[in-house]
C-alpha cells in the first residue's frame, strides 16, 4: 500500500508560467477533488509580478475551468482558499527574507509543519540561480531552526525539477552538482509527466505480471522495437524555444528514453522505487554508443515544409536564419547486455506528421521454421506471414494490441492476421487523470518510483550526444523542408529502416 503523503506547502516558482496556469493548478485541483491532497496543504506561487491572493485565483479561475476535469465552482472556490502568492525575484536571495517569513505564516494559519515541496516551473536557465538561492536561504536546514512549528514533526524539503534537464552532457552533470550541494539525492525529484501516463506504468504490469510475455521479452525472439511520439501540429509560438531544442533534446533524450528503459529493463527484485531505478539506470547504461563517423546509419533528421496551414519550419520568424534544428528525428540504439544483444530499438518524433499517436511497437521474429510462409492472400506480397506484433499505444487512445495469425474458415489453409484489442477507458471506465497530479503526490508521500536518478538523467544525454555535437552537421546539410506536411516524415527515415529490412509501423 502507498504511504500516505504529508501535508506541505507546495512552492511554486515561475507562477505566472504557461505551465503553472495549464498544468499544475489545474492538477492540484483534480487531486483535491479527489481526496488525494493532504488537508491543509496549500500552494504558494512565486512569480516577479506584484499581485494579491486574490487577483492570483481570479487569474488562474479561467484556466482550471479549461483544462481541469470535473470542475465546477463550489469546489474551486474551496480549493482556491489554499492558493496563495508571494511576490518577488526568485534568482534573487533578497527575495528569501520574505518568503520564509511567508512560508512560516502559512504553515502556522494551515497548522502544519514546515514541509516544503518546491516546484521549478521557469526557464531553465534560473535552475541553478534558484537552486543556490535556496541552499544560501537556509530553508534547506535539518530540524528546521527557523520554523516555530518545528517540534511537531521532522519537517522535509524537497525539490521537483522540470525538463529539460540540461542542454547536453555537460550542463546536466552541472545541474546535477548544484542539485547535489542543496538537496539529498532522495529529495531530488526529476519530473518526466510521461512517466505518469497510464499506459507507461502498465509496461511493468504487462511484463511481469504476465508470464506469456516476460519470457518471450528479449533478444531471442522479439526482432526488433519501435517507439513513437507522433504530432500533426507545428512548432507555432513556440518557435523561440524549440529553435533553442529540437526534436531530439525535446523529446527523445527525455520523454522517449524514459519509455525504452521500461520497455528494455531487468524485472525488478520488488515494485518499490530503489529498485525500478537500480535496473532502469543499469539499462541505460547499456546503451552502446553510436559510431561517430557512421551517423547516417543510425539516424536521419528533417525539418518540415510549408503548406496553406503552417509555413515551413525555416521560415518562421522566431527561428534563426540557417538554423539546422530537426522537428523530426529518427534514431536506432542498441544494447551492449544479455537480453537484448543483436536487437535494435527505433525511437522517433516529430512535428506536423501524418497523425497524433505515441506507441510502442514489439515486432517479433518469424518462426524459426515457418510452415506456412507461401500461405494466405497476401503471403507473396509481403514475402510470407507476418509475424507477430504487440502494440501499446499510449496515446491518444490507450491499449494494447495482440497480432496473431489465424486460420480462415472454409476449406483450405487460408491464414490470415487477428488482433485481440484491450481498450484501457472501455475496460476501465473513467478518463485517466493528469500525470502531474499524481506525480505531486507522489513527491509529497516520498516515493520517487516514476522519477529520474541523477545517473538515469547523465547517461541518456551521454547516448544522443552524437546525435547533437559537431559530427551531426552532415546529417543536418540537406534538413531544410525536407518532409511534407501530412507524411509520415523524411524519405532519410524509411531509409534507415529498409537498410534493416524493416519499416516503421505507420498506421493512422
Amino acid at each position: 500500500m502507498a504511504a500516505k503523503p504529508d501535508p506541505c506547502i507546495i512552492v511554486i516558482f515561475g507562477a505566472s508560467g504557461d505551465l503553472t496556469s495549464r498544468k499544475l493548478i489545474p492538477a492540484l485541483y483534480e487531486m483535491a477533488q479527489a481526496g488525494a491532497l493532504p488537508g491543509g496543504s496549500c500552494i504558494l506561487g512565486v512569480a516577479r509580478s506584484p499581485m494579491t491572493d486574490a487577483q492570483w485565483r481570479d487569474k488562474l479561475t479561467p484556466w482550471a475551468r479549461e483544462h481541469a476535469k470535473g470542475f465546477n465552482a463550489t469546489g474551486w472556490r474551496e480549493f482556491s482558499k489554499r492558493v496563495h502568492y508571494f511576490a518577488g525575484d526568485a534568482a534573487e536571495q533578497e527575495t528569501y527574507v520574505g518568503l520564509q517569513a511567508c512560508i512560516e505564516s502559512l504553515a502556522q494559519q494551515f497548522k502544519i509543519p514546515c514541509n516544503i515541496l518546491f516546484y521549478l516551473s521557469v526557464a531553465p536557465k534560473l535552475y541553478e540561480p534558484i537552486i543556490g538561492c535556496i541552499e544560501s536561504s537556509g530553508l534547506v536546514t535539518e530540524g528546521k531552526r527557523w520554523c516555530s512549528l518545528h517540534a511537531r514533526a521532522m519537517p522535509w524539503e524537497r525539490i521537483i525539477v522540470e525538463k529539460p534537464f540540461g542542454h547536453d552532457a555537460e550542463s546536466a552533470a552541472s545541474l546535477n552538482r548544484a542539485l547535489g550541494r542543496a538537496f539529498e539525492e532522495e529529495a531530488i525529484y526529476r519530473i518526466d509527466h510521461y512517466l505518469g501516463k497510464e499506459l507507461v506504468q502498465n509496461l511493468l504490469v504487462l511484463r511481469f505480471a504476465n508470464t506469456i510475455f516476460e519470457p518471450l521479452w528479449n533478444g531471442q525472439y522479439i526482432d526488433h522495437v519501435q517507439i513513437s511520439a507522433l504530432e500533426t501540429v507545428g512548432v507555432g509560438d513556440r518557435a523561440d524555444f524549440y529553435d533553442e531544442a529540437g526534436a531530439i533534446r525535446d523529446m527523445i533524450q527525455s520523454h522517449l528514453l524514459q519509455v525504452l528503459a521500461l520497455v528494455a529493463m531487468e524485472p525488478p527484485t520488488a515494485i518499490v522505487a530503489d529498485n525500478i531505478r537500480h535496473e532502469k539506470i543499469k539499462v541505460i547504461e547499456a546503451i552502446k554508443p553510436t559510431p561517430r563517423d557512421r551517423l547516417h546509419e543510425f539516424a536521419a533528421l528533417g525539418q518540415y515544409a510549408g503548406d496553406a496551414s503552417e509555413i515551413a519550419y525555416h521560415r518562421n520568424p522566431k527561428v534563426r536564419k540557417g538554423s539546422r534544428i530537426e522537428t523530426y528525428a529518427a534514431v536506432k540504439l542498441h544494447f551492449d547486455n544479455w537480453r537484448w544483444a543483436g536487437t535494435p530499438f527505433y525511437l522517433r518524433t516529430g512535428k506536423r506528421l501524418a497523425t497524433k499517436k505515441t506507441e510502442i511497437v514489439v515486432q517479433f521474429k518469424q518462426p524459426p521454421a515457418n510452415l506456412f510462409t507461401a500461405v494466405g492472400s497476401n503471403a507473396k506480397a509481403t514475402g510470407g506471414r507476418p509475424a507477430n506484433q504487440v502494440v501499446i499505444e499510449i496515446a491518444p487512445n490507450e491499449g494494447v494490441r495482440l497480432r496473431f495469425e489465424g486460420k480462415v474458415p472454409g476449406q483450405g489453409m487460408n491464414i490470415d492476421s487477428v488482433e485481440m484489442d484491450f481498450d484501457y477507458v472501455e475496460r476501465f471506465g473513467g478518463e485517466p487523470v493528469e500525470a502531474y497530479g499524481p506525480l505531486i503526490i507522489d513527491a509529497m508521500r516520498g516515493d520517487q518510483t516514476l522519477y529520474k536518478h541523477r545517473l538515469e538523467v547523465e547517461n541518456a544525454w551521454n547516448a544522443v550526444m552524437p546525435f547533437l555535437g559537431p559530427e551531426s552537421a552532415s546529417l543536418r546539410r540537406s534538413i531544410h523542408a525536407n518532409y511534407a506536411p501530412g507524411s509520415w516524415g523524411p524519405k532519410a527515415a524509411d531509409e534507415l529502416m529498409a537498410r534493416d529490412g524493416r519499416a516503421w509501423h505507420n498506421v493512422p
